[in-house]
């Protein structure tokens, strides 16, 4: 059967998170039910995404693969399945891909946005999007503070305490704040997004990350605090785990083709 990848874009608000679980709605479980409607037969069509956000985090470029029984125009596969699915998903991109194509396994690249908005007064139309900060913050010394995270670590202090990653070691490519939204939709200053890369992440790392990073920009912790939370591979020495409507997964990378 052909198989097809596809990038997704949608409002986590509502939904579980990505995987399908056994109550809830799940962004997994609306686009199988898609893929099965344009194919007559929804019981056969299993969807496999490159990341398993968690409830209430969005997408900007989220990618998954699935099997289809007949060809279908990749240019053209897109408006189909938006036809089935609700305004808060939308499939941006599809295309043909190799039978062997996974499209997490095959992954080298993912990147994610943490937005925050801080300003003395929340914003009613950024509310389920942002995390809301009203305290001024020193972006400055958030920035210094994330050298220390950049690189291969052991990254216990920053993954969530259920996390059944076999290893707590990964590699920060890179991490780095910027002033705007990083859906490039505009903004006053009171956007502040953080971006994230790295082939793979553990369990509320980047959630964790963005909420220690905080206590560096509100003065409760130094730079050199965060580098002593990383050394003690404890998650209790870590700061708190930012909300996650803030969160948003932004690309997939893969060999060669440079799909995202």
């Amino acid at each position: 059967m052909p198989r097809y990848l596809i990038t997704i874009e949608y409002d986590g608000a509502g939904y579980i998170g990505w995987q399908r679980q056994p109550s809830g709605r799940s962004i997994q479980q609306c686009l199988e039910e898609a893929a099965g409607a344009i194919s007559g037969n929804s019981a056969a069509i299993k969807i496999y995404g490159a990341g398993r956000t968690d409830a209430r985090v969005h997408a900007l470029g989220q990618a998954a693969h699935f099997d289809l029984p007949r060809e279908f125009n990749p240019y053209k596969l897109p408006l189909a399945l938006n036809a089935y699915l609700e305004p808060s998903i939308r499939v941006v991109k599809a295309e043909r891909v190799a039978d062997g194509f996974h499209a997490r396994f095959d992954a080298i690249g993912r990147a994610y946005c943490y937005r925050i908005y801080n300003r003395r007064i929340a914003a009613p139309l950024l509310n389920g999007r942002v995390w809301h900060i009203p305290e001024v913050l020193d972006i400055d010394a958030m920035t210094d503070a994330a050298k220390f995270i950049i690189g291969t670590h052991d990254f216990t202090s920053f993954r969530a305490q259920h996390c059944q990653s076999l290893s707590p070691v990964r590699t920060v490519e890179a991490l780095w704040f910027e002033r705007g939204r990083c859906d490039g939709a505009g903004g006053d200053e009171g956007h502040i997004s953080m971006m994230v890369e790295a082939r793979s992440f553990l369990h509320h790392q980047i959630r964790n990350f963005t909420g220690t990073l905080v206590q560096v920009g509100k003065g409760k912790w130094t730079p050199q605090d965060v580098k002593t939370a990383l050394e003690a591979k404890k998650r209790a020495a870590a700061g708190p785990t930012a909300p996650p409507e803030g969160l948003y997964l932004t690309k997939v990378t893969y060999p060669d083709s440079g799909t995202d």
